[in-house]
């Protein structure tokens, strides 16, 4: 198949002589990982910055706390449903073909979200976001595996790695600023910079990059994909409806229903999405009951503290963004150190380590936030560095607890469940936190009419206004608490299920999973 477009007068991509067994000659592997970089930044920079976005989203389309969250979670929800058939589709129509599809409905997508002109609009299109990601975000890394030849493979992991860590730990921060610079309707911006980043991807992946062959026909799991958005979605909107009343009950049952027969369909189908038998192993349930326990807490805290820090406590947006900086920065900088180390003495001990250290950064958020000390630079901030310095002793070690825990020719399917496990403890955090927020917030309220809901700006005069700090100070205090003990509950499971000894494998999902 002859690319449309030619660089120069060099031949197509597809007439190049392949070479070391890979589909792309050595001249041409340059542009696969750019492409890969730029396709990662996609992901990494929408993920965070839309956090820091959603007050002033909120403000623009005069969005509820439900919105905001929905915001977030339909993006979520088609990511986590789809992202291991998404991984799967580029085995079977090729993984440039599937890549630059990825990309291609993201940036598409991203430019709907750009021209919302209400919440539920901007819902619907984060949804559809979610679908290219779920192409694009294993596309990232797999085409660059497929590319290079072995020897090769890990330089050029490591390169992407440190430019994906450098995009999740500056995006948020040039986000910030941009945000703080002008006014509200500004975070549109935020969806059509994917435009340009994205359809430079597609130029170099069309006009540089020589088509692959898929490397197998199986069928995909489309029934699975199916039933998991069904059940997730359930389960999501009968959570942050509040769990009580008949509606809302109604939406779990129903979720949890469908689980069961997702489940079921998995257990029989002949080419499942979630391979179930992998859960019989106890050392990978383990790892997993781990990571969802403690994406839980970290998605939560990252969704929830920049509403507070800047509808409650008017810290700007360029301030704001920089409680993302220290996690990316630890991660880039601790997690090769954090991987010999496991290799040495086991996962058990930096996983269960660093995850109380997470614990004790959020303890000491909730101690923090709820004495009513809000202080930045000096109190949110080095909690946040405690915070990265815990994940940077947990991520690289966990990825390898799971990839060892199973035998070689299912580490790509266990890769992927812990990668889909890690979003959809995200996706549930906000649904189930929400819940949290609202209802101490009200609880600190009292009743007192006319209150802006969390998260939205208030210039309230005297004491009505102080009473709103304080209840957004309270409900954050809550999610601190929640979020630092289901940290520890990961501490408690990783020293119960994690090996201390053997060989463990560097992870190269490190980054996809923490920024997503």
């Amino acid at each position: 198949m002859q690319s449309p477009c030619e660089a120069g007068s060099e031949p197509a991509p597809q007439s190049v002589p392949h070479t070391n067994g890979t589909f792309c000659p050595q001249s041409r592997r340059r542009y696969v990982l750019i492409s890969a970089i730029l396709a990662s930044a996609l992901g990494f920079i929408d993920g965070s910055v839309v956090s820091i976005a959603l007050p002033a989203i909120r403000a623009d389309l005069s969005a509820s706390l439900v919105d905001a969250q929905w915001i977030s979670n339909a993006y979520a929800l088609t990511l986590s449903a789809l992202i291991l058939v998404g991984g799967a589709a580029g085995d079977r129509f090729g993984m440039r073909r599937a890549f630059i599809a990825g990309i291609s409905f993201f940036i598409a997508t991203s430019l709907l979200c750009a021209f919302a002109p209400n919440a539920p609009f901007l819902i619907g299109a984060r949804a559809l976001q979610g679908v290219g990601a779920a192409l694009m975000v294993p596309g990232s890394l797999a085409i660059i595996a497929k590319a290079y030849p072995k020897a090769e493979r890990g330089r050029a992991i490591g390169i992407w790695a440190a430019a994906s860590a450098l995009t999740t730990a500056l995006g948020p921060v040039v986000g910030g600023m941009v945000l703080s610079a002008f006014d509200d309707s500004v975070w549109r911006a935020i969806f059509a910079v994917n435009l340009p980043l994205g359809g430079l991807a597609i130029f170099l992946l069309i006009a540089k990059v020589p088509d692959d062959s898929p490397t197998e026909k199986r069928k995909l799991d489309i029934g699975g994909a199916a039933l998991a958005t069904v059940a997730l979605g359930s389960l999501a909107y009968g959570l942050t409806s509040g769990a009580s009343g008949a509606g809302p009950v109604a939406f779990i049952a129903a979720g949890l229903f469908a689980l069961a027969v997702f489940l079921w369909w998995e257990a029989r189908a002949e080419a499942p999405m979630m391979k179930l038998s992998l859960f019989s192993i106890a050392a990978f349930s383990g790892a997993n009951a781990a990571t969802f326990c403690l994406y839980f807490a970290l998605s939560g805290i990252l969704f929830f503290l920049p509403m507070l820090l800047i509808a409650g406590w008017g810290v700007d947006e360029a301030q704001t963004g920089f409680i993302f900086l220290p996690l990316s920065a630890a991660i880039a900088l601790l997690s090769g150190f954090v991987g010999r180390l496991a290799d040495r003495i086991g996962p058990r001990v930096p996983i269960a380590g660093g995850s109380l250290v997470v614990a004790l950064a959020f303890a000491g958020l909730a101690l923090l936030v709820g004495s009513g000390i809000r202080h930045f630079w000096t109190g949110v901030f080095p909690l946040m560095v405690l915070m990265g310095l815990g994940m940077a002793l947990v991520v690289s070690p966990l990825s390898s607890a799971v990839m060892t825990a199973v035998e070689d020719d299912d580490t790509g399917a266990a890769s992927g469940i812990n990668n889909a496990v890690s979003r959809i403890a995200g996706l549930v955090a906000v649904a189930v936190l929400g819940v949290v927020v609202a209802g101490r917030y009200a609880a600190v309220l009292g009743g007192t009419p006319d209150m802006p809901g969390f998260g939205e700006p208030g210039n309230l005069p005297g004491d009505a206004e102080a009473l709103r700090i304080a209840a957004s100070d309270a409900a954050l205090a809550a999610v601190a608490w929640v979020t630092a003990a289901l940290s520890l509950a990961a501490a408690l499971i990783a020293w119960a299920t994690t090996p201390g000894a053997g060989d463990t494998a560097p992870a190269n999902d490190i980054h996809e999973k923490v920024a997503g």
